[in-house]
């Protein structure tokens, strides 16, 4: 089986925003207890985060966090998790019907973010809160001094503004489930109003949109023309979220689903381009896709959770603890590979979530930390898929799927270094067999060598990585590819993932 690619010099799709390689953390099962906080944990500082997730978040190098929610957000009350924690009260939470303890609330998070080196994307709620709350937390987190929100950050204890620039103007607020939920108009009137309070407050804040919680829902995509149509030009993002599922144990059909995650994301800016030609808005808005991942190992297939009952009223109890295996990380990569395709839409996307729920990261209380099987392919995008996304022409075999026809056996997608100097090819065969022989026509680029090539293999799709067996699925030093008269060669192992960079 073989595969022609051709990645020329001077067509590039866009310059990647960095923020694609972003992350979630809401108050939800161990995510936060246990996860990125865990005072008697014997690695935790003295505000009591867990050191080793930080050295594993670090090594991530995310650009935002989003937070606190998610579902969580659409009944919470920030204001509840500032002041003294002995005065800080005990809440129920409706979305998840576990019990909140406010131990850790927005000061914190902020302490935390600078910590793991990354920056806070601030969800407000616009469920059973509004106008008044959300521009109370931007006056808390923004503002110098010398008002009342501003000054009670500074008795807390942060004498200087935590300068947050992104703030997601609640959360899925389509979906029934979500507290309060409202309708399209109903939600982009609010929406509209508050972005321009945030907007009047400092222009050059970042306002994302609830877009729809996923493709398959009934108000799909009229939903984002309904918003849009009220609050279009004092937003900046419309978000889209979605998760994958495997339960009919079909690896090609699964493999198959980022297919649609690129006409989710084509349908909604066509609906992003109507608005603005509608509007004849000089404007332009981006897409958010601040929550996306692989979500079922630890859910039912009509959507309840293996934890069921038992963890109602309980304080952080461990749901949604997702095991991911080596099958997810074909998954994963496809999908990196097309956000970076769709650089020129997508400028924020966050993998949901960053530790233990549906997580890359997994901790044990009072025990280990660890990279799931996820992890990496995360890791690599992050760490080499920045700067120029380039336009990749791909002849190869295809499968057609359950989901979508014409599947191509390798995804492909290349990233140009800042600097110009490497040249990083991100590769999926997803033959379940079939070694895929490739042939890369590196037009225009003077390619010297092949820097490095990274390889994730395993004969077992379904091979995880635990506490105690935590290298099972693991980055290994790639083979049989090669760079010869300009041109990169060699063979790709079905079932296997790739990291390919090439001094330029």
């Amino acid at each position: 089986m073989k595969a022609r690619v051709s990645v020329h010099r001077d067509f590039k799709i866009s310059t990647i925003d960095d923020r694609i390689y972003s992350a979630f953390l809401e108050h939800l099962g161990r995510a936060v207890y246990g996860g990125i906080y865990e005072p008697g944990h014997p690695t935790a500082d003295a505000d009591g985060f867990r050191g080793d997730v930080l050295d594993l978040v670090r090594d991530l190098n995310i650009p935002l966090v989003r937070y606190p929610g998610g579902n969580f957000v659409s009944n919470y009350d920030w204001m509840d998790g500032i002041g003294p924690r002995d005065k800080r009260p005990t809440r129920l939470d409706l979305a998840w019907r576990t019990t909140e303890t406010n131990e850790i609330g927005t000061d914190e998070f902020m302490r935390w973010c600078r910590k793991a080196n990354t920056e806070p994307m601030m969800a407000v709620n616009l469920g059973t809160k509004g106008f008044t709350e959300a521009l109370a937390l931007l006056e808390y987190c923004n503002h110098k001094g010398g008002s009342y929100w501003s000054d009670l950050r500074r008795k807390n204890g942060a004498s200087h503004p935590y300068g947050v620039k992104v703030w997601c103007l609640g959360n899925e607020m389509d979906g029934p489930w979500q507290m309060n939920h409202r309708t399209a108009y109903e939600y982009g009137r609010i929406a509209n109003e508050v972005a321009r309070g945030m907007k009047t407050f400092d222009a050059s804040l970042q306002l994302v949109a609830c877009g729809s919680s996923h493709a398959n829902m009934p108000t799909y995509p009229d939903w984002e023309r309904e918003v849009l149509e009220e609050c279009y030009d004092n937003v900046d993002y419309i978000s889209l979220h979605t998760y994958w599922q495997n339960y009919e144990s079909d690896s090609l059909n699964f493999l198959a689903k980022t297919v649609l995650l690129d006409r989710y994301i084509g349908t909604v800016s066509g609906v992003i381009d109507y608005v603005k030609a509608k509007r004849r808005s000089r404007h332009d808005v981006h897409i958010s896709f601040d929550e996306w991942n692989v979500w079922y190992h630890s859910r039912k297939p009509d959507g309840s959770n293996d934890d069921g009952k038992d963890a109602f009223w309980r304080t952080a109890p461990p749901i949604l603890e997702d095991v991911y295996n080596f099958e997810d990380v074909l998954l994963v990569g496809c999908a990196l590979n097309t956000f970076i395709r769709r650089s020129d839409r997508v400028r924020v996307a966050c993998i949901a979530q960053l530790v233990n729920v549906i997580a890359p990261i997994m901790t044990e209380n009072g025990g280990p930390a660890w990279k799931q099987t996820t992890y990496y392919p995360y890791q690599f995008a992050s760490l080499y898929g920045r700067g120029d996304a380039m336009n990749v022409a791909v002849d190869c075999p295809t499968y057609d799927a359950k989901v979508a026809d014409d599947v191509p056996y390798l995804d492909v997608a290349a990233v140009r270094a800042p600097d110009a100097r490497m040249l990083t090819l991100f590769m999926v065969n997803r033959h379940p067999t079939e070694a895929l022989s490739i042939d890369v026509d590196l037009a225009g680029f003077d390619a010297t060598e092949i820097a490095q090539h990274i390889s994730i293999a395993n004969s077992d799709l379904g091979a995880t990585n635990t506490a105690k067996h935590q290298n099972r699925v693991v980055p290994t030093k790639g083979q049989g590819v090669g760079l010869r008269d300009g041109r990169v060669g060699g063979q790709l192992a079905g079932r296997s993932y790739h990291v390919i960079r090439i001094r330029i």
